[in-house]
């Protein structure tokens, strides 16, 4: 099965064959002699992409709506027409990266909760895949997992094309995947500067990268259909971050990253925005005994005077006019805001409770 085809041909079906309830869900498997299927020859997939509409459209006519289309020498390309659902991203496909764990199980969760199926994709397969399994059986099956290392283009590529393979495109792509490793200027160690650096900021560049072309695609199909990309940004990236500038860079980096591809990918149907959330101070990130924040920030002395843990955690609730930490589903509104407007893009929208205020 040749993937260029397959990202050349899948996503322009899930646009083509759309209706009123969504794009058509389009899975592919090996060479089929599918009875009544469109049989569609496609040498490269330049070609494949420029003829596609009208054998799609001649099958019509003759034949009504095609179920399947056969590609000689890739496969067969099975569709399913979009179901009536409820919720408010129902008939989307969504991919969270990162979603294993923390704020990108809880945005799946949310995201599961209002229609979408979504594709958990996270460096750590194993967790991914039981935690895939677990919300697929109170969502209907519309949850699956997918292994994926960001800071590697190549593996970005592969998720993708994995994902296209089993749904026909990406309507959602939540870029969530991070890491932090707090230190000071003086003291902090190249290889921790270039682990944030390569999954926080350079990660983000290679996912939008893979899936930019796949949402391009299905919007060319159907250009009444937007597509959304939304990174998970900090409210790090609004303003600096005393002992955490490796953290801090790679978010005000991923802005702009967020403004400049709006820019340029608005003339493609996809809108690109930013959320920015305060802390999730229960998440793993914050909490984790060994490796979170709490215990990172006390010992590199990020609060003054702080010698517990409970003390590094009222200092930044105080912090917060709302009183509370960031919680997963706070972010999950907000992405689903961004999806929901239509006249917005290149945008970063604080979601910390009234700590970062925009003017």
């Amino acid at each position: 099965m040749t993937t260029a085809l397959v990202n050349a041909i899948a996503p322009r079906l899930r646009g083509l064959l759309s209706t009123e309830a969504g794009p058509a869900v389009v899975a592919v498997s090996g060479p089929s002699d599918t009875e009544g299927a469109l049989v569609y020859e496609a040498a490269d997939a330049e070609s494949a992409a420029a003829g596609l509409a009208d054998a799609v459209a001649a099958h019509r006519a003759a034949h009504g709506e095609p179920g399947a289309v056969v590609v000689p020498g890739v496969g067969t390309f099975t569709i399913t027409p979009a179901a009536a659902a409820s919720g408010r991203l129902a008939g989307r496909v969504a991919m969270v990266t990162g979603a294993a764990q923390g704020f990108g199980l809880g945005i799946t969760e949310f995201l599961l909760g209002e229609g979408a199926t979504v594709v958990l994709a996270d460096l750590n397969a194993d967790l991914a895949a039981r935690e895939a399994e677990r919300l697929a059986s109170d969502f209907d099956g519309r949850a699956s997992s997918v292994r994926i290392d960001v800071s590697d283009p190549d593996s970005c590529q592969s998720a993708i094309a994995e994902v296209v393979t089993q749904f026909g495109g990406v309507d959602l792509f939540v870029s969530n995947a991070g890491v932090l490793r707090a230190e000071g200027v003086m003291t902090q160690s190249v290889a921790d500067f270039d682990l944030v650096t390569n999954v926080n900021y350079r990660g983000y560049f290679f996912a939008v990268r893979a899936v930019a072309p796949i949402m391009a695609a299905q919007h060319e199909a159907d250009p009444s259909r937007w597509l959304d990309i939304v990174e998970v940004n900090s409210k790090s990236g609004l303003e600096g971050s005393k002992r955490n500038f490796a953290y801090a860079g790679s978010k005000f980096g991923g802005i702009g990253l967020t403004q400049s591809f709006a820019l340029e990918l608005v003339e493609h149907g996809i809108k690109v925005n930013a959320v920015c959330p305060g802390n999730f101070l229960d998440g793993p990130l914050w909490a984790d005994p060994d490796r979170g924040l709490f215990v990172q920030y006390l010992a590199a002395g990020k609060v003054p005077g702080a010698t517990t843990v409970d003390e590094v955690r009222r200092f930044y609730e105080a912090k917060v006019p709302m009183g509370r930490g960031c919680l997963p589903s706070d972010v999950a509104r907000a992405i689903t805001y961004i999806v929901e407007q239509a006249y917005e893009t290149g945008q970063a929208v604080p979601v910390t409770g009234g700590q970062n205020m925009l003017n």
